[in-house]
């Protein structure tokens, strides 16, 4: 792992153009060590470590106690021969697959300068980030800040509103659930893992940063609390959010639970089904349900849990021997009608002098259709 002679020996330019790279999807070779990637990193990005992470730590280790010279030694030995080439091999692959790809390490130092020259020894010029996942990160969080100061318009309403349909539906929309990978409430688990903190925010990021070069110069966002799931909202956006005007869905209650029932129940199973087969689908969407319920035992009471959990447990047996989820409407209406319902009440009212229109689903897709072209996008 010798030091580059002349890191700069790529046929074209080192990549600053953050905005560009970031929109444009273009492909990132990431080769921090897993661990690191696993922390944070950029949706196009591709994790092809120059060291692994008990590498990386023996490397670390042994510079903090003999210094550069003898971790540049230990690295050499440790990543050599076979291993050397295994990973040359993947790098050169996708350097092929995507020539306007860039090279990145933390702050675009020694690892990424090596595997440019390995690159560069083996016949490929291929260009790094200046200044590394860093620099791209830093310029990531300005790019939300910046897009924070925009203005906002926030849609709320009830459980079952439609509020995230009408937000895909919208030019300006930013779904903030989907790039969370989580719909917010006790059931909001989707079959997409939940990412890391840094991960979420790198993709709002890119998310606002795409919809800015489509012309856009406002937002539509569900009217949410700071945490969504796992996640949270970079404080200078929720910030702006407490303070947007917000319009209200008030759709009927029978199609408010006509779309619970298709979204939490009906297609939940056909995508659990989907991803693990039948049987085991059938188990991962029973466990899901199960779970939702659990998690709000405490805030619904116990003997109230114990009675929705029962007809939980029947619409289950029911479905799983009919594949009709109607059942299920014995526990969600109650679980609406008492719990959701009141709580979102409750919210709202606090919120009141900020309210600017209130109407059904169409009434509200009309006037935040109306609200985008006194913004002219």
């Amino acid at each position: 792992m010798v030091l580059p002679s002349n890191p700069r020996v790529n046929s074209r330019a080192n990549g600053v153009d953050y905005h560009r790279i970031l929109v444009d999807d273009i492909l990132l070779i990431d080769v921090r060590a897993p661990v690191e990637f696993a922390q944070g990193a950029f949706p196009c990005a591709q994790n092809l470590p120059l060291m692994l992470d008990s590498e990386r730590e023996a490397v670390g280790i042994c510079y903090k106690q003999h210094g550069q010279d003898a971790a540049i030694k230990l690295g050499n030995e440790l990543v050599y021969g076979a291993v050397r080439d295994a990973r040359l091999a993947a790098w050169r692959e996708q350097c092929a697959r995507h020539p306007e790809g860039y090279i990145y390490c933390f702050r675009g130092g020694l690892r990424s300068h090596i595997v440019q020259q390995w690159l560069h020894e083996s016949g490929v010029d291929y260009p790094l980030i200046e200044g590394g996942y860093k620099a791209l990160r830093t310029f990531a969080m300005k790019a939300t800040e910046q897009a924070s100061l925009l203005p906002m318009v926030l849609i709320g309403g009830n459980t079952g509103s439609g509020k995230t349909r009408m937000l895909r539906e919208l030019a300006a929309g930013i779904d903030l659930e989907g790039v969370a990978h989580h719909r917010g409430s006790s059931f909001g688990r989707t079959l997409v893992k939940q990412s890391s903190q840094i991960d979420f925010e790198n993709r709002l990021a890119v998310d606002l940063l795409k919809k800015q070069d489509q012309g856009i110069r406002h937002w539509f966002l569900e009217d949410e609390g700071r945490i969504i799931g796992s996640n949270h909202l970079p404080i200078c956006f929720y910030d702006r959010m407490q303070q947007a005007p917000v319009a209200v869905v008030d759709d009927p209650f029978e199609t408010r639970i006509v779309r619970l029932q298709e979204e939490y129940i009906d297609l939940m199973r056909v995508e659990f089904e989907r991803a693990y087969g039948r049987e085991l689908g059938w188990d991962n969407y029973v466990e899901y349900l199960h779970h939702g319920l659990f998690a709000i035992r405490k805030r619904l009471g116990m003997e109230r849990y114990t009675k929705l959990k029962l007809y939980l447990e029947q619409a289950l047996i029911q479905q799983r021997e009919t594949r009709i989820s109607d059942g299920h409407l014995a526990w969600l209406v109650p679980l609406l009608q008492e719990y959701y319902d009141p709580m979102y009440r409750y919210q709202l009212e606090k919120k009141a002098e900020r309210i600017v229109f209130r109407g059904n689903y169409s009434e509200v897709k009309d006037y935040l259709l109306a609200t985008s072209q006194t913004y002219g996008d």
